[in-house]
């Protein structure tokens, strides 16, 4: 029986890890924090998405005030893991301005259930491929969820972040900005 070469395994084992390497790199920069780098638009784009109820919702309803908008789904751990602090966050400081907006990329009749069982007040929009679409343009180049972006009153892009947003980030970014 022929045996194979030991640089023949040395050269997969090598390719192994290059191609783990690179994957576990990828994966690493899909849940990093980056902050507004010019990636996506400078300012917030028209957009029109159907709430929860029907209703169809259009972005300049909330022209004026700080915006947060946020895309999800309901099966996604940390999407689920930050909804309850932007809750907090839109009960503290709605009456200074603050507007949070989520967009659900999934099932219309789960998002319902998970905006009740959630208990969200603010709106919830579901989202389609043109959410899709709207959240690359804003900068999310990796399709990640979630993927938030903070507008101020302006419109103009403050910040973009792919992955989970903590409490504290939350506070240093849309405080100033209020």
């Amino acid at each position: 029986m022929k045996r194979s070469p030991p640089l023949l395994y040395l050269v997969f084992a090598v390719a192994l890890l290059v191609a783990g390497g690179v994957g576990y790199h990828l994966y690493q920069k899909s849940r990093a924090t980056p902050h507004w780098t010019g990636d996506g638009v400078e300012t917030l784009p028209a957009f029109e998405f159907t709430d929860i109820d029907g209703d169809l919702r259009r972005s300049d309803e909330w022209r004026g005030r700080v915006l947060v908008v946020n895309f999800w789904a309901t099966w996604c751990p940390p999407c689920r893991s930050e909804m309850p602090r932007f809750i907090d966050f839109q009960e503290k400081y709605g009456d200074r301005g603050l507007q949070f907006v989520a967009i659900a990329i999934d099932d219309p009749d789960l998002v319902r259930d998970f905006h009740d069982v959630y208990g969200i007040n603010f709106p919830t929009l579901i989202g389609d491929t043109k959410a899709i679409e709207l959240a690359n343009r804003l900068g999310n180049r990796f399709d990640s969820l979630p993927f938030t972006a903070i507008f101020d009153r302006d419109g103009r892009t403050r910040y973009i972040q792919a992955g989970e947003i903590s409490e504290q980030l939350l506070k240093e970014r849309l405080l100033p900005l209020l």
